[in-house]
């Protein structure tokens, strides 16, 4: 059931003026360590809208003596922007979506500008459309229209556009730093209209393996190190399936690996007819909801000890392992949440469509609001993460429109408004 106040604020969404500030928005390059012209584009578009907006200088030397701090690329300069609107006799929600996107490689792979939104075959093309400054559009235009419709709010909202989610979640940090909480909060990440409560964990890692160099030709007098990988390596691959097949849970049932262990990169030797005397890779170690990061981090340790032990050159000469980069610690709500219900009540309002309930496999910035903000939290948003971090990044108009409505109402019934009975 519909109000005629929440059919008002519904009609007052202009979705043509929403897909074209997503296609400036993506237009504005904000890879990480990048991001400060694009919050200020954003925090320019929050004061049009009529939002209080609250900018600050980020202080990174401050905030790195943060036990939840992390970050992949070191900054000079960042930008926390919130906008506020509402009164303080409801409850308090946030509205969490990240500006920073991730290189677009090689343009030849892509059929569309990358720094440019394109509206085509029903979705919007371009690097961020969906991961995630389409979700953050959302959130602005939910907010416009309540504020068009001259709709007044009990409770407070708070749109966050913040920095550094990619490379370890900085601009969400600073911003629970700064004193946002709320009674509950909605990141905007792309999980395909999925209502997620519970986000998996992922570790960066850098390992080196040591070998010993030796003329090409006298290959027998060196020692490998790319040869000494493979037995480390089959050992993270046995501890990937162990770690799978001990953590079941139900918000995971529907992925057949929800808690990948994945080595990304790999550099070793230095000339083609030399024996590779060093080896270094980076991965990402999938951890579980529930999991506790300082024994998942010594379980890793000690299979690669372990592994070590078994290779006389490798006990001797044992893998360094440093955890660096993003530290994404799991995180969980109660299925009673109150944030929870209303965005699961209010999709299905909006779609006529139950919401689908599950966890997301990625690590993400909710980790940061739970475990530090301490403010309940869901993930919703449009499109698929699949698509993201590759060329042809997209995200399905229809998506948007979908979560912009369904934030509008979350946002009514979860803050409150003038004249709503109850």
């Amino acid at each position: 059931m519909i109000t005629t106040t929440e059919q008002r604020v519904l009609d007052a969404i202009n979705f043509d003026e929403m897909l074209a500030y997503l296609c400036e928005l993506v237009a504005v390059r904000s890879l990480d360590g990048e991001e400060t012209a694009v919050q200020q584009h954003v925090a320019a578009k929050m004061q049009a809208i009529g939002l209080e907006v609250d900018t600050w200088e980020l202080d990174f030397a401050a905030l790195s003596q943060h036990p939840s701090f992390c970050v992949e690329v070191e900054r000079e300069h960042g930008l926390g922007v919130v906008g506020i609107m509402g009164g303080d006799t409801g409850k308090s929600l946030i509205l969490n979506g990240h500006t920073d996107v991730v290189p677009a490689g090689e343009q030849a792979n892509w059929t569309v500008p990358p720094w440019q939104g394109t509206i085509a075959n029903g979705n919007v093309y371009g690097r961020g459309a969906l991961d995630m400054k389409g979700g953050l559009c959302c959130a602005l235009f939910a907010a416009k229209a309540i504020l068009d419709a001259g709709v007044l709010l009990r409770g407070k909202l708070m749109i966050q556009s913040v920095i550094g989610e990619e490379d370890g979640g900085v601009g969400t940090l600073a911003a629970v730093v700064r004193g946002y909480r709320a009674d509950g909060a909605i990141i905007m990440e792309p999980t395909e209209l999925m209502v997620a409560p519970a986000q998996a964990g992922a570790l960066n890692f850098r390992m080196t393996i040591p070998g010993r160099a030796a003329h090409g030709a006298m290959r027998m007098e060196g020692v490998s190190a790319i040869e000494k990988f493979m037995p480390i390596y089959a050992a993270l691959m046995a501890l990937e399936k162990q770690q799978n097949e001990a953590f079941a849970d139900p918000y995971y049932a529907a992925y057949e690996l929800p808690y990948p262990l994945c080595v990304g990169t790999i550099q070793a030797g230095n000339w083609a007819s030399t024996v590779a005397e060093s080896l270094t890779f980076e991965g990402r170690f999938g951890i579980a909801v529930g999991q506790d990061v300082a024994a998942a981090r010594q379980l890793f340790e000690e299979t690669v000890a372990a592994a070590a032990q078994a290779d006389p050159w490798l006990r001797a000469h044992p893998p360094t392992v440093e955890w660096w980069g993003g530290q994404f610690a799991p995180a969980r709500i109660d299925e009673d949440e109150a944030v929870l219900t209303a965005v699961t009540q209010s999709f299905h309002t909006i779609t006529n469509q139950p919401a689908r309930i599950q966890g997301m496999t990625y690590g993400a910035d909710m980790r940061l609001l739970v475990n530090d903000g301490h403010t309940p939290t869901v993930m919703f948003g449009p499109g698929d993460v699949r698509h993201a971090h590759q060329p042809d990044e997209f995200v399905p108009v229809e998506d948007l429109k979908t979560v912009a409505r369904t934030l509008a109402l979350t946002i009514l019934r979860f803050c409150g408004y003038e004249g709503m009975v109850g």
